[in-house]
């Protein structure tokens, strides 16, 4: 369970005080994978970060009742003077799991071959994410969470193995998921939100939210 109750949250910009959530409250269960809407710079990267604690509200209380991945993408437990080898085997050892299953995992998936026994601080923005993705699915979580959909990658193997795990983690985890296009969250969502003006709306569905999306994005 993840549960917010009237959290905000806001910068400064140097002109202006940008709202990101204003007196928000929301709670997602176990087995209700959330899709969240939101057109770019509204906050979706914020309220990631803020899901997984790697930012606190300004106010208000955010509850999590189960083990929460970081985010697709963050590579802030990752060195980049170590090889994505070394990293895997590491923070395997974190979490207390199998380092050798981690690394097997982690080398299959990414498909990085040679590059996998080298620096991850020498990889490209598409290694790092396909990186970062695979060490996200090769730990046990109750809930995952990505920004923007799957890592941007020319490599079609990697993306069909990373799009047939992360639907079959969909049978026993739960996702929350955001983005500025609806269809990347068609696949992955069994309810939906719009990020607006510093206030969440919850729908049932995605169709419904779409509706509002699409109105307050195209009027």
């Amino acid at each position: 369970m993840l549960e917010f109750e009237n959290v905000s949250k806001s910068f400064w910009t140097g002109t202006q005080r940008k709202v990101i959530l204003d007196q928000v409250s929301f709670r997602v269960d176990l087995g209700n994978s959330l899709g969240v809407l939101a057109p770019n710079g509204t906050g979706k990267t914020t309220l990631i970060n803020m899901i997984a604690g790697l930012e606190k509200p300004d106010e208000g209380e955010i509850r999590r009742g189960c083990n929460i991945s970081f985010p697709l993408g963050f590579m802030g437990g990752v060195v980049g003077r170590v090889s994505a080898m070394e990293n895997a085997r590491y923070i395997a050892r974190l979490y207390g799991l199998d380092p050798d299953y981690v690394e097997s995992f982690c080398r299959w998936l990414c498909n990085l071959e040679e590059y996998f026994d080298q620096p991850v601080g020498t990889y490209s923005q598409g290694m790092k994410a396909r990186f970062s993705f695979a060490l996200m699915l090769a730990l046990d979580f109750d809930m995952y969470l990505v920004d923007e959909g799957m890592p941007s990658s020319t490599d079609v193997e990697f993306n069909k193995k990373a799009g047939e795990v992360l639907r079959e983690r969909l049978r026993t985890t739960t996702i929350i998921i955001v983005s500025h296009q609806a269809k990347t969250l068609e696949r992955f969502a069994r309810s939906a939100a719009v990020l607006l003006d510093g206030q969440l709306h919850m729908f049932d569905t995605l169709e419904e939210a779409k509706q509002l999306y699409d109105y307050e994005t195209q009027s």
